[in-house]
């Protein structure tokens, strides 16, 4: 089976980002695959340094199917989801492998254009991205207070993970 990694895109902190990420997370779970969610909050991504070659081995060589949850940050993705892609061993961490995006925002867009910066990027590295590109607008409403709540989100992810998973 492959190792799933589900990357959480930003580094601000209690960001809608991250409880997407956990949600698809806690999805992937219910479907019998364990994928550690990697928040990028608090990593040194400057530069190619000791806590990246550690995340490198960690949880970026292992990985063969990425899940990206992105915001929008003026038009596209953040830098520090750049930086991390920039930073890493692009051949070994990227090449080969595949990926799957999911933009969030406030907006109404669900960060198409963010998307289609990181599909961009992916196909450069050599990653393949299924070509079921989640946009989830207006975040900030389809949370109560504990979890993602909005049916039609749930159904959704739950359709886009089940082609993902077969991918």
């Amino acid at each position: 089976m492959s190792m799933y990694l589900i990357i959480s895109g930003t580094n601000r902190q209690d960001s809608f980002t991250l409880r997407v990420a956990e949600r698809y997370q806690s999805i992937l779970k219910k479907k019998n695959i364990d994928a550690p969610v990697l928040s990028l909050i608090g990593l040194d991504l400057l530069e190619r340094n000791a806590s990246v070659l550690e995340l490198e081995k960690k949880w970026l060589l292992p990985a063969e199917k990425y899940i990206f949850i992105s915001p929008e940050y003026n038009g596209s993705i953040p830098g520090v989801l750049k930086c991390l892609i920039d930073v890493s061993d692009v051949k070994k961490v990227w090449k080969g492998k595949k990926a799957l995006l999911t933009g969030v925002s406030t907006g109404r867009a669900g960060n198409l254009r963010g998307m289609d910066h990181l599909t961009s990027i992916m196909h450069y590295v050599g990653t393949v991205v299924h070509p079921n590109k989640l946009p989830i607008s207006i975040v900030d409403t389809l949370f109560n207070e504990e979890e993602m709540a909005h049916a039609e989100t749930l159904r959704v992810i739950n359709q886009q993970l089940d082609e993902f998973i077969s991918f």
